[in-house]
């Protein structure tokens, strides 16, 4: 009887151990461990093939970093290609052929053209036109040396009438000069009547001018002067 009791007690406790151990095994997460070591292989193979959100963004960010970089490099490239700088060559080169061109000479005959035109105010006078038609500016200097008809002498000039400066022809320009043919009053002497005329631009040059004369010619006498070259008519003129 005694034996029997205590089989059955035994018994009773190697069950409840087993239970104990059962819902042991439960608590602990071993039953969840293996449901997940035998879940679909299908679909575990499906999830690792699709690409997650930050991988796609992270590919994208590569794709465009290259694309703006190799861009920006390119425009880096262009920008410093230094063409500008060839124009900055080429102003000087300009520069070069204007101050070449700006050099000043004196005024020569192969490089002007001369007039001798009577006029009515004052009386007596002929006025001396000298035009630059060369490509320099040209000067002229002190007054002319004028020689009518036969002459041998150089007819003095108005000493009031020297500029303060040279006078300075560019392209185109003209500058003038005045000549006292004769005395208004009558008084001078040794008159004579020329049609032929010579103009020295100073009394230093050696080639001459030879304007036309009107085609009755000029009367002229021993009161004959000139100005020295002014840079307009009005102050020619004057004298």
């Amino acid at each position: 009887m005694f034996t029997r009791t205590l089989r059955t007690r035994m018994l009773a406790a190697a069950a409840l151990a087993a239970a104990t151990l059962t819902l042991t095994a439960c608590t602990n997460g071993e039953g969840v461990n293996d449901e997940g070591a035998s879940a679909d292989p299908t679909v575990t193979a499906t999830a690792s093939t699709t690409p997650s959100p930050e991988a796609d963004g992270a590919s994208k960010g590569s794709t465009g970093g290259s694309t703006g970089g190799s861009t920006g490099g390119g425009t880096g490239s262009s920008g410093t290609s230094g063409s500008t700088g060839s124009s900055g060559s080429t102003g000087g080169s300009a520069d070069s052929a204007s101050d070449s061109s700006s050099a000043t000479v004196a005024c020569a005959k192969t490089s002007t053209r001369t007039t001798a035109t009577e006029v009515s105010r004052p009386l007596n006078h002929l006025l001396l036109t000298v035009t630059n038609t060369g490509s320099k500016n040209c000067t002229l200097i002190d007054y002319p040396a004028v020689r009518f008809g036969e002459a041998q002498s150089v007819p003095p000039a108005f000493e009031d009438s020297k500029p303060q400066a040279v006078v300075t022809l560019a392209p185109g320009e003209s500058g003038y000069a005045s000549v006292l043919l004769s005395a208004a009053d009558g008084s001078g002497s040794n008159g004579s009547t020329a049609t032929s005329l010579e103009v020295y631009f100073n009394t230093d040059a050696t080639t001459a001018a030879r304007p036309s004369l009107p085609a009755k010619g000029v009367y002229v006498d021993d009161s004959i002067h000139v100005s020295y070259w002014q840079s307009t008519r009005a102050d020619a003129l004057t004298w």
